[in-house]
């Protein structure tokens, strides 16, 4: 039994569900979208019951969990809205220490939370990582892009930003970086490759784009790859050493051939690639949950 936790109209999360029907693996998602989402009694020796969807399935027989959760979606009636937010809360608990499989437990998380520290944890397993800075003196950064030439900048926290190159009206702004520290980073050339790991298995895109940040560029030019086996293996390494079962990390092939580590996605919209590679990313990930992967 695994369960799902997340929106169910969520590509990444209806991709699970489909995998773990074709697999004939028994699931239960509990969709954030739904109102009431579930019931929920926990014990005190971490067991406890979930209720949904008129199925009722005790704690200690759920194998394995892939959370993915959002925001919630307020209802009409502002109780369930609060309800269904405490239900989802005390899931998330329940899984940053519960015994089976999850992908990710909250805590593993964290890591994305400051890309400089998460920058130090890639450096350790291994990666090379780009020529950084985090400053709020705008001196400092003139500095910085006058000895390595072309810049980039982006936020040194887990929300999403656009990686920017630092010139023509971002010079003119760079008075600003004195009110929120920023990051930058020396521009690294070559081709972008995100690498999803499962568990063990890799599954790795190679992005055909000109994009400084290609998630925000066209979506044609994404094939399948293969990477050389030691980077494969420093890539199962490092979400090992992350503790996130499932991870999504970028990776960049430069044109001597070296591998640049830029940041790792602890909860990645794999979909995406799957559908454009048809590489068997949520298979994997039900096999994994479930206990099932080779």
């Amino acid at each position: 039994m695994i369960l799902v936790i997340g929106y169910g109209d969520d590509p990444a999360v209806r991709r699970v569900v489909e995998e773990a029907g074709d697999l004939g693996v028994e699931h239960v998602l509990v969709d954030q979208q739904s109102h009431p989402v579930a019931d929920l009694r926990l014990d005190p020796d971490g067991g406890g019951v979930l209720e949904c969807s008129g199925a009722r399935t005790p704690l200690d027989d759920v194998a394995g969990v892939y959370a993915r959760p959002l925001s919630p979606v307020p209802g009409t009636d502002p109780r369930e809205s609060e309800r269904g937010r405490t239900l989802v809360e005390l899931l998330l608990g329940w899984i940053d220490v519960a015994s089976c499989r999850v992908a990710s437990r909250p805590s593993a998380m964290h890591s994305n939370a400051s890309k400089p520290y998460q920058a130090q944890l890639i450096a350790a397993a291994g990666f090379a990582v780009p020529e950084t800075i985090v400053t709020d003196d705008p001196d400092e950064v003139r500095a910085f892009a006058a000895s390595h030439g072309a810049v980039v900048f982006k936020s040194i926290s887990g929300v999403r930003s656009i990686v920017r190159v630092l010139e023509g009206a971002a010079l003119g702004r760079l008075e600003r970086v004195r009110s929120l520290p920023t990051q930058f980073q020396a521009l690294v050339p070559g081709t972008d490759v995100r690498v999803h790991v499962v568990g063990r298995e890799v599954f790795a895109t190679e992005i055909g784009s000109d994009a400084v940040d290609y998630r925000y560029a066209g979506r044609d030019g994404l094939t399948a790859t293969t990477l050389p086996d030691d980077v494969a293996d420093r890539c199962v390494r490092l979400a090992a050493t992350l503790e996130l079962p499932l991870a999504g990390i970028d990776l960049r092939r430069t044109p001597a051939g070296d591998w640049v580590c830029f940041e790792v996605n602890p909860m990645p919209g794999y979909s995406f690639y799957e559908s454009h590679t048809e590489q068997p990313i949520a298979a994997a990930l039900v096999r994994h949950l479930a206990g099932k992967a080779d």
